[in-house]
């Protein structure tokens, strides 16, 4: 038998509501004095009755939710005392108030966008304000609260494949979904996607988020989550933890991104804040100018992770960028100096008496040097005798960890080489536009100095063998027939860097950039904000434990431990232990008295530590060979000397309880939201 349509539900739904009411209203009229003692329990039953056969016809199948019903005999008094007097008025805005009246029919898919909006009405997330963070004490660590919600960012990320996917979706939907053509369940997905796009735009326009992001890319930097580091004789331990953990140096602007998107709540508004910097990066880009709290003109740091060495890859574009205008407006400030002085040069002239290069050619005449940075020592060209000048060549590519796999997977894939002939080519051009006149010997002779014999002091080119230039030589490799660089040579043409065809386009590259910001999986970027504020607080907490002698040895436990895991590609899966431990050294940091009270404590004392036992005792794993005993070996980053021997780490939490006693839950959806007993929320 056919499933009754949804129309003919509701009408089923709405005839046997009407009749309801009416032998309702019926039976009140006819002896209102009697209503408590004989017909409430007539009501009750037909009530009942009527439920139970609307349900079987409009139910939805999997639902979770039933309408309340009205069960104090007060309400009833009241609602039908309304109805006697004519207040028809009062009853219309009793059901306006109280959307869960006694009804049998209802739409559950309303009823979850309702749902939904109430949600999000309780867990709006204020946007943490610029005075709070200039308030942050410069001595204090990263707070353990922001290390937790980047670490739930951590875990909820993986269920999504792009940020611009996380920021548009509508949060968690219901699992009912109408069979009939345009059901309920699509007019509520159109509802919930405008108010969504309404919400993101409201976001961006939000004073507190436009301050937050022109506290961060404020050149200046101001007191804007500025931190001390220790003296600078630190400075090898910090550079040394960052790169361990692959994360970002503790000044960069990707730390200071860290925190502000930790300070969110809400993993979506996390998201859309990212939104906003790229937004504001792109800004940056087109107007020329430096990404703060970045290296301008470094190569990427392939020890940090990727999301930093392609911020270095934008400002590296901007130098560049700048470099090659400067170029092309002297070059062409050369052309018109040297088209004005073409009619008044004479042959008898060496060199002008201006800032222009000539060489003079074979024959005589001479030439202008285009592109030439400086002589090359006290090189002569062999055909003119004229003086080496070594060009200004392109750049090469900025290669950044993602890069430089693709490349080599290119390489090994195709066996191409073509990258390294397009430079070889380029510098080719370059160096015969800045030495009219030469010939291929003298472009090995700069280029590659190896593959060039000069000849001896004494040897007279009388007794020289035969083949042998009495100037100087080949390598075997340059002379073979067919060799690569002669064709190459014979090919070329004098053109300056400057002029010819980008071997690396940079406007090209930082937009491929930011578009893949924009499209990030959300692990690859939580996973870098989350290890890169790890780093910032263990350097501040090394710089005041490493001197505490009470504490330091347990301090390099968790300090091992954290580097042994975030080494390991899987660390990710340890956000939870990794916390813990954070916790712990914010414990020491803060209230030292209380690690160094629960140390001393007895284990059997100790009437919680089962469960810690339970929790770390995978951590020891780290630091327990095969054999069961400790191992000798430490990360690399922490000195065996600095440490005095004492109780192991795994020791430490086998014993010790009452410190540790908070766990970062792992949401099972993030638009729940539970109060945590320090007052932020997890989202």
């Amino acid at each position: 038998m056919e499933a009754p349509s949804f129309v003919s539900k509701a009408r089923t739904a709405f005839h046997s509501a009407a009749a309801k009411a009416e032998r309702v209203f019926f039976d009140f009229k006819s002896d209102p004095s009697d209503f408590d003692k004989q017909q409430l329990p007539k009501i009750h039953e037909r009530t009942s009755k009527n439920e139970d056969e609307i349900r079987s016809h409009s139910e939805p199948k999997h639902s979770k939710w039933r309408p309340s019903n009205i069960g104090t005999k007060q309400d009833w008094h009241d609602k039908f005392k309304n109805i006697r007097i004519g207040k028809k008025a009062a009853e219309d805005t009793e059901k306006v108030e109280n959307p869960t009246m006694s009804v049998p029919f209802y739409d559950e898919n309303l009823y979850l966008l309702n749902m939904k909006n109430d949600i999000e009405a309780k867990n709006a997330e204020i946007v943490p304000s610029v005075e709070s963070f200039l308030a942050t004490d410069r001595a204090s660590i990263p707070p353990l609260s922001v290390i937790k919600q980047l670490a739930i960012a951590v875990e909820a990320g993986k269920k999504s494949k792009s940020i611009k996917s996380l920021v548009a979706s509508p949060g968690d939907s219901s699992s009912t979904r109408e069979k009939s053509g345009l059901s309920l369940s699509s007019v509520r997905a159109l509802m919930l996607r405008e108010k969504e796009e309404k919400s993101s735009t409201e976001f961006r326009l939000d004073e507190r988020v436009q301050s937050l992001i022109c506290s961060l890319f404020d050149a200046e930097g101001g007191d804007f989550l500025r931190r001390n580091f220790g003296t600078a004789s630190e400075g090898t331990i910090v550079t040394s933890l960052t790169r361990d953990i692959h994360g970002a140096p503790p000044d960069s602007l990707l730390v200071k991104i860290s925190e502000v998107i930790g300070s969110f709540r809400c993993l979506r508004k996390m998201a859309l804040f990212w939104c906003r910097i790229v937004d504001e990066m792109r800004r940056f880009w087109a107007e020329e100018r430096y990404i703060p709290g970045i290296p301008i003109d470094e190569i990427p740091d392939l020890n940090s992770c990727l999301l930093y060495q392609r911020f270095q890859v934008i400002n590296c574009c901007v130098s560049r960028k700048r470099r090659h205008e400067i170029a092309t407006d002297k070059l062409d400030a050369v052309l018109r100096e040297a088209s004005s002085n073409a009619e008044s040069r004479t042959s008898e002239v060496t060199v002008p008496a201006n800032t222009l290069l000539y060489a003079r050619l074979s024959n005589g005449e001479l030439a202008l040097r285009l592109g030439a940075d400086c002589p090359f020592g006290d090189h002569k060209m062999l055909e003119t005798g004229e003086a080496v000048y070594s060009p200004v060549t392109q750049e090469g590519p900025l290669l950044t960890e993602d890069v430089i796999k693709e490349t080599e997977e290119f390489v090994l894939r195709t066996g191409s080489v073509g990258a390294g002939c397009s430079q070889l080519l380029s510098d080719m051009q370059a160096f015969k536009a800045a030495n009219p006149g030469c010939i291929l010997e003298d472009f090995v002779r700069w280029h590659s100095p190896p593959d060039w014999t000069e000849p001896e002091p004494n040897n007279d080119s009388i007794d020289s063998p035969v083949g042998i230039d009495s100037r100087g030589q080949l390598s075997s490799r340059m002379q073979k027939e067919g060799n690569l660089w002669r064709e190459l040579w014979e090919t070329s043409k004098a053109v300056p860097a400057v002029k010819q065809t980008p071997l690396f386009d940079e406007d090209l590259v930082v937009e491929g950039i930011l578009s893949d910001l924009e499209e990030l999986p959300p692990s690859e970027l939580f996973e870098p904000l989350f290890i890169s504020l790890l780093g910032l607080g263990f350097i501040m907490a090394e710089a005041k434990l490493a001197k505490n002698n009470n504490l330091s040895s347990l301090f390099y436990e968790c300090k091992g431990y954290v580097v042994a895991t975030c080494q390991r590609s899987s660390w990710s899966n340890k956000v939870d232990d990794i916390c813990q431990v954070y916790e712990t050294v914010e414990t020491m940091m803060v209230n030292p008295e209380e690690i160094l009270k629960a140390m001393k404590q007895p284990e059997e004392s100790n009437m919680t530590g089962g469960e810690l036992k339970r929790r770390f005792k995978k951590m020891s794993l780290n630091f327990v060979g095969k054999d069961g005993d400790s191992r000798k070996s430490s990360p690399k980053n922490v000195n065996s000397d600095e440490r005095p021997s004492s109780p192991s780490f795994s020791s430490f939490f086998d014993s010790k309880s009452s410190l540790f006693a908070k766990k970062p839950p792992k949401p099972e959806t993030l638009s729940a939201a539970t109060p945590d007993e320090n007052g932020w929320t997890f989202v």
